[in-house]
C-alpha cells in the first residue's frame, strides 16, 4: 500500500511540473506578481507627492469667488427689495519666509529618497525570500525522492529477511532490525512529504503561483563577489539600508534648517480684484486692494526653541543611524560570504562522502550474500548513504541560498543586476512629473 502511495505521489509532483520553471523565471514571476513589491512602489510615489505639497508654500495662491444678495426691507410702512452681487479674484504669496520652504521642499525630496531606496530593500528582500522558497521546494522534492527509495530499500530488505528465515539461513533478530529500520524510514518519509507541502505553499505565496518542475541550477553570470572586501565595496555603496538611512540623515538636515528657519521673518503679498453691483439702483462698484503683510516671531511660548534642539537631536540620531545600518549590513556581507565558504566545503565534504558510502553499501550487499554480513550490516551501510547523500542536497541548496544571501548584502540583489526580463520600477518617473508645480492649471485647461 504504502508502496504505490509513493509512486502516486511522486508521479504527481512530476505531472505537476509539465512545463519546467527556472529560478529565474520564477524570480521574474516574484517581481511582477508580489504585491509587497507594489505596495512599495506605491509609497513612493505618495512620498513624492509632498514634494509639490512642500513646492507650494511659495507659490501662488489665486481664488475666485461670488456672491448674490437679496434683502427685504420695511420703512415707515414701504417695503424694499434690494438685491446685490460680487465677484471677487483674490491673490496670496509667500514672498520671503527666510528659505523655511526651501528647507522643507529638500526635505520632501530626501524622503521620498528614502522611499525609493525603501523599495529597492523591499525588492531584495522579497527575491531573497522567494529563492529561498524555490530552493527550499527542490530541496524537499529531493529528500522525498531519496526517503521514498530508502522506504524502497527497506521493504525489500524485510523481504530478502524473511525469505531467508524460512529458509532456514536468516534469523527473527534480521527481521526485526529490518522492520524496525523500515518502519522508521516511513516515518522520515511521510515527514519530508509534509515538509515538501509546506515548502510549496511558501513558495506559492512568494512566486504567485504553485511549482512546475523546478532544478536546482542558476548562473549569476559572474554576479557574485570574487572577495569579502569586493562584497563590502559593494555594500557601502550601493546596500538600501545603508542608503536609506543617509538619506534620513539629509530629511534630519533640512528638517533643522527648517525649524532655525521659523525665527525669521515672513513677507506676503495679499491682492484683491472685484467689483459689486446693484441691481436695484443699476450702479456697478469696482474695487482691489493690494498689501504687503510682514511678521515676525516674538515670543511662542517656548514651543520653537523646542521644535530646533528636537530637529538638532533628531539629526545627530540619525547619524547614528547610518553607522549602526553600516555595521549590521557588513555583518551580513561576513556571515554570507562564510556560509558560501562553508556550503562549498560541505559540498565536497558530502560527495566524497556519498561516494564512498555508495561503494561501502555495494560490498557489504555482496558479502552479505555469502554470509559474511549480517542483514544489520545492510542496513547500516545504506543508512550512512541515505545521510551523506541529504548532506550533499542540503549543502547544494545551502550555497546557492548562502549565494542569494550575499547578493542581497551586498546590495545588488535587484531585477536589473539579475538581468530579470521584467519592467524595472523605481517611481523615479514618477516623483519627477510631480515636481512640475504648474500640473494644477494643465488639469483643468486639458
Amino acid at each position: 500500500m504504502l508502496k504505490a502511495f509513493i509512486v502516486i505521489f511522486t508521479m504527481s509532483v512530476a505531472l505537476s511540473g509539465a512545463k519546467a520553471e527556472t529560478l529565474k523565471e520564477a524570480l521574474e514571476a516574484t517581481y511582477v506578481n508580489n504585491p509587497q513589491i507594489a505596495a512599495a512602489l506605491l509609497s513612493v510615489k505618495a512620498s513624492a507627492e509632498d514634494i509639490a505639497m512642500r513646492k507650494a508654500g511659495t507659490m501662488p495662491s489665486i481664488n475666485a469667488s461670488a456672491d448674490l444678495s437679496q434683502s427685504w426691507i420695511i420703512a415707515n410702512g414701504m417695503q424694499t427689495t434690494p438685491a446685490s452681487g460680487s465677484v471677487t479674484l483674490s491673490y496670496s504669496q509667500t514672498l520671503f519666509d527666510n528659505l523655511k520652504t526651501d528647507a522643507q521642499i529638500e526635505q520632501a525630496r530626501a524622503y521620498t529618497e528614502v522611499a525609493s531606496h525603501g523599495l529597492r530593500n523591499s525588492i531584495q528582500n522579497v527575491l531573497l525570500s522567494a529563492a529561498s522558497s524555490y530552493l527550499d521546494v527542490v530541496r524537499e522534492t529531493n529528500l522525498v525522492k531519496l526517503r521514498g527509495e530508502n522506504v524502497a530499500f527497506y521493504q525489500a530488505q524485510v523481504r530478502s529477511a524473511k525469505e531467508r528465515l524460512q529458509i532456514g539461513t536468516g534469523t527473527k533478530t534480521s527481521v526485526s532490525q529490518a522492520e524496525t529500520r523500515l518502519a522508521q524510514g516511513i516515518a522520515s518519509y511521510k515527514s519530508a512529504i509534509n515538509n515538501l507541502k509546506s515548502a510549496q505553499a511558501s513558495y506559492q505565496r512568494w512566486v504567485g503561483h504553485k511549482p512546475r518542475n523546478l532544478s536546482l541550477s542558476y548562473d549569476f553570470m559572474g554576479l557574485l563577489p570574487r572577495s569579502m572586501d569586493e562584497a563590502q565595496n559593494y555594500a557601502d555603496r550601493l546596500h538600501p539600508a545603508i542608503l536609506t538611512a543617509k538619506a534620513q540623515f539629509r530629511a534630519a538636515q533640512s528638517a533643522s534648517d527648517s525649524a532655525r528657519a521659523a525665527f525669521g521673518p515672513t513677507l506676503k503679498l495679499i491682492g484683491n480684484i472685484g467689483g459689486s453691483h446693484n441691481f436695484s439702483s443699476g450702479t456697478t462698484s469696482p474695487s482691489a486692494t493690494v498689501k504687503l503683510s510682514l511678521s515676525v516671531p516674538i515670543y511662542q511660548g517656548g514651543a520653537m526653541g523646542a521644535s530646533i534642539r528636537k530637529a538638532n537631536l533628531n539629526q545627530i540620531k540619525s547619524e547614528m543611524d547610518v553607522l549602526n545600518a553600516r555595521d549590521q549590513v557588513r555583518a551580513a556581507v561576513v556571515s554570507s560570504w562564510s556560509g558560501v565558504q562553508n556550503a562549498s566545503a560541505q559540498i565536497d565534504a558530502a560527495s566524497s562522502a556519498v561516494y564512498s558510502s555508495n561503494q561501502v553499501l555495494q560490498g557489504v550487499i555482496e558479502e552479505q550474500k555469502v554470509g559474511q554480513k549480517t542483514t544489520l550490516d545492510v542496513l547500516n551501510a545504506r543508512a550512512e548513504l541515505t545521510s551523506a547523500t541529504e548532506s550533499e542536497i542540503i549543502a547544494r541548496v545551502n550555497k546557492l541560498n548562502a549565494s542569494f544571501s550575499l547578493l542581497s548584502a551586498s546590495g545588488r540583489l535587484s531585477a536589473g543586476d539579475l538581468g530579470l526580463r521584467v519592467e524595472v520600477r523605481s517611481g523615479a518617473g514618477y516623483a519627477k512629473n510631480v515636481e512640475d508645480v504648474w500640473q494644477d492649471l494643465r488639469s483643468l485647461t486639458d
